[in-house]
């Protein structure tokens, strides 16, 4: 529906009648409201995404939110100021205000105007011109880490505080382009040090995979080697993490966010390499392996035998001459890490996710530390060419008892969160879904333990939680994966790392809060394509006039980003039945 807005304004001292169907409107704030009823709204969402952050996401407006992290993404994947504003203004219905206008190009602007590189024996920070100099001198946190003036735009930084240094200047408004160059590292053993171009093509990468391994390596260049992949859940991140290994050709930290995670690393480097399995190293809590290719778990790394003692195997990043760290899952990577990682710029680095987005508000250290995003796909696309199953993504509201209701009530505002999670009433709504979905392949995915306990024990399902063992756990995916069982249920332990490619139906029935990055992962255990019917299905059992709710819209905001919808089905109060 095309809807004509007769807007009286007062613009730069003129009285202003306009007539419009573009759907943008860019407030003072930052802000920009997008109208989603427009006939181009997937490519206008789509081009905005590029440069800004959505932050709601009701019905007819989303709003989005443009900030200096988002635009300096942008300006790594070489978008400009002029082009963004070209967009603001093709699509807005009124003229962009001067205050975003100067902060775009302000911002924009800043994005190389400080660039990080070699000198003897101290790093060279170099200005593009003498104010910036002058304002970087000014910053309290700089000067430590700075060794002198070189000339009027260019200052000493020693080497040792390459990540610190960036770190705090893109705190302090100023991104570092860092071109000093990495170690070459250790050389890999046998052929694959030999023919990396022969070993990438029987790698058989989607052109996709490729693109992203060919803008994370930029030809060996200097800006290449440090950076983010970003690709949606089931599309092969992994094979991409291999890809990067076999062109480097060096010694390679892989660090991941469970021991599962570092099984499936191992096979998947078996399978698609000739490295022998005396190359790959395992370095978990039950084994302590450092071999040219290891992997490690986040939590291994930040183990301490007490809350005040050091982390005791934070020396595994100096156990070898690694020449490529790859993070698996970097978003959830923990500060003790990021630390470390401030004085490792040294080495090649390379992040692996399905979204850039951590909860904290950290992506910035990620961007600083890890480097920009090389490389990013919409779901949406992959979808349509099949590379992962499509999803029709459903909310189900769920009723509350008289008395849950009373009880959640008088709850305080923590507590209230868990009783709507194990609102007794999701049950009887979670066992007709998979009446409904007989002959799929279903994973009920929560956050209580006592909950899924009851929910499996009705379902006769087994259940996996954190206590479940390696051994056993992976039995059960097997025979999952085998059609044995057709209903497992999964605590968070699910969120990552699972692999069950046919797994087409999964039940969410409580979360963390509103976090937007477990919503995509849990979505994402069932994207990976399927043999036959490559559809899927997932629904979000919400309880009804709850916090659950409001947690839930903000949990949607980034798959809604990537172009998915959700449908609302609402409970019948009678009969306690949800029509599918």
């Amino acid at each position: 529906m095309v809807i004509l807005f007769f807007i009286f304004d007062i613009l730069q001292g003129g009285l202003v009648i306009e007539i419009s169907n573009r759907p943008i409107i860019v407030q003072n704030d930052f802000t920009v409201l997008l109208e989603t009823d427009h006939p181009e709204i997937e490519l206008i969402s789509d081009s905005l995404s590029k440069f800004a952050q959505l932050m709601k996401s009701p019905d007819h407006l989303h709003t989005y939110r443009i900030t200096s992290i988002s635009l300096w993404q942008a300006a790594a994947a070489e978008m400009d100021a002029e082009g963004i504003i070209a967009i603001l203004n093709k699509y807005g219905k009124f003229k962009l205000p001067a205050s975003v206008h100067e902060y775009i190009i302000r911002m924009m602007s800043r994005y190389g105007s400080l660039r990080l590189e070699q000198g003897e024996p101290y790093l060279h920070l170099i200005a593009s011109d003498w104010q910036i100099i002058r304002e970087v001198m000014q910053i309290a946190m700089i000067k430590a880490y700075l060794r002198g003036q070189v000339d009027a735009l260019t200052l000493a930084v020693d080497p040792i505080h390459r990540g610190d240094i960036k770190r705090e200047l893109l705190r302090a408004g100023f991104p570092i382009i860092d071109v000093v160059g990495y170690l070459e590292g250790e050389s890999l053993p046998s052929r694959i040090n030999q023919s990396s171009e022969e070993d990438i093509q029987r790698l058989r990468l989607r052109d996709y995979q490729q693109e992203a391994v060919d803008q994370f390596y930029q030809r060996g260049s200097t800006q290449g080697g440090s950076g983010v992949i970003v690709l949606p859940c089931g599309s092969g991140k992994t094979l991409v993490g291999i890809a990067a290994i076999v062109r480097m050709n060096c010694a390679t930290l892989i660090l991941t966010s469970n021991v599962t995670s570092v099984k499936q690393w191992k096979r998947e480097l078996l399978e698609w390499t000739d490295m022998d399995a005396e190359w790959i190293g395992e370095y978990t809590g039950s084994t302590k392996e450092v071999k040219p290719i290891t992997m490690a778990t986040y939590q291994i790394l930040t183990y301490r035998k007490d809350k005040s003692g050091p982390l005791i195997h934070m020396g595994l990043f100096n156990e070898r001459k690694w020449g490529l760290i790859i993070y698996d899952e970097v978003h959830l990577l923990p500060a003790p890490v990021f630390r470390m990682t401030a004085t490792i710029q040294a080495t090649r680095r390379l992040g692996l996710t399905a979204t850039l987005i951590r909860e904290d508000g950290q992506e910035e250290d990620v961007f600083s530390l890890i480097g920009p995003k090389r490389y990013e796909q919409r779901w949406k696309t992959l979808e349509y060419s099949g590379w992962i199953a499509s999803a029709e993504c459903v909310e189900v509201i769920v009723p509350m008892h008289t008395k849950v209701r009373q009880h959640y009530m008088q709850a305080t505002r923590s507590a209230k969160h868990r009783i709507a999670g194990e609102n007794p009433e999701k049950i009887q709504i979670v066992q007709q879904l998979i009446a409904n979905h007989t002959g799929s392949q279903i994973i009920v995915i929560g956050q209580y333990i006592k909950q899924l306990q009851l929910i499996a024990e009705k379902l006769k399902a087994p259940l996996i939680t954190g206590k479940v063992g390696h051994r056993e756990r992976e039995l059960i995916f097997q025979q999952f994966i085998n059609g044995e069982i057709n209903v497992l249920v999964v605590s968070k332990v699910a969120n990552f790392a699972i692999d069950l490619p046919e797994a087409n139906v999964a039940l969410q029935i409580s979360g963390s809060f509103g976090s937007r990055q477990e919503e995509a992962q849990r979505l994402g255990r069932i994207l990976r394509p399927k043999k036959s019917d490559n559809h899927a299905f997932f629904y979000t059992l919400v309880s009804e006039g709850s916090c659950e709710v409001e947690f839930a819209r903000h949990r949607q905001l980034f798959l809604v980003e990537q172009g998915y919808t959700y449908r609302h089905l609402q409970v019948n109060q009678t009969a306690k039945k949800v029509q599918i």
